[in-house]
């Protein structure tokens, strides 16, 4: 593969890890509150948070995967769960209508937080067993690098927008009812339709159907 044809991957990653990082959940929603209440330092530890909680999520998804890539009907499976995930995520993205502001008063050791949050989120586990996780196994059996450079774009999106949030948040709160913010996280929701769409492609080709 010719590293132009790596784009496509990375671009993925990118809009994965934007939309992740945009998108209401816990690690998003403790980012806002800390950085309410204890400034845009104390938002930016909770969103570096996944770059430790996350590493052996993905190791695991990606070994285990590897271990049954020759069962079709089992990935078929994965990429049809994946598809519904993603239409979820997808859904709650275009009727989303902003994200309401909670000030109440909660101590310090704004990291600490983020990764309890993170490692009890589900998201991030269904996502690398789902749907990352496939998508890097099909990178790998063509060249390492795009698999590598389809996590490193998704991490960079995903941690740099919710800093990029936080930093927003400590100098506006108003932000988080902005139109501008409304509307990227409802196209991004059109686009992960579109992987849904994909995905379901692919789950019924690995089943045979």
């Amino acid at each position: 593969m010719k590293p132009a044809a790596d784009i496509p991957l990375i671009l993925s990653g990118l809009a994965f890890g934007l939309s992740a990082g945009l998108s209401p959940g816990p690690l998003l929603t403790l980012v806002i509150s800390e950085t309410l209440r204890h400034g845009i330092r104390a938002g930016i530890n909770v969103a570096m948070a996944p770059l430790l909680t996350d590493l052996p999520i993905v190791g695991v998804a990606v070994f285990l995967l590897m271990r049954l890539a020759e069962v079709k009907p089992l990935l078929g499976s994965v990429s049809l769960v994946g598809a519904g995930f993603l239409s979820y995520l997808g859904y709650e993205s275009i009727v989303f209508k902003g994200v309401e502001l909670d000030a109440a008063p909660v101590k310090p050791k704004s990291f600490q937080k983020g990764v309890v949050a993170n490692l009890l989120n589900p998201n991030p586990y269904l996502f690398w067993f789902s749907i990352g996780g496939p998508m890097v196994i099909k990178a790998v059996d063509i060249r390492v690098m795009p698999a590598v450079w389809f996590v490193v774009s998704f991490y960079m999106m995903l941690v740099g927008s919710k800093v990029l949030l936080a930093v927003i948040i400590g100098n506006s709160r108003k932000f988080l009812k902005s139109r501008h913010y409304v509307y990227t996280v409802r196209a991004l929701g059109i686009v992960l339709l579109a992987f849904a769409a994909t995905f379901l492609r692919d789950g019924l080709k690995f089943m045979g159907l």
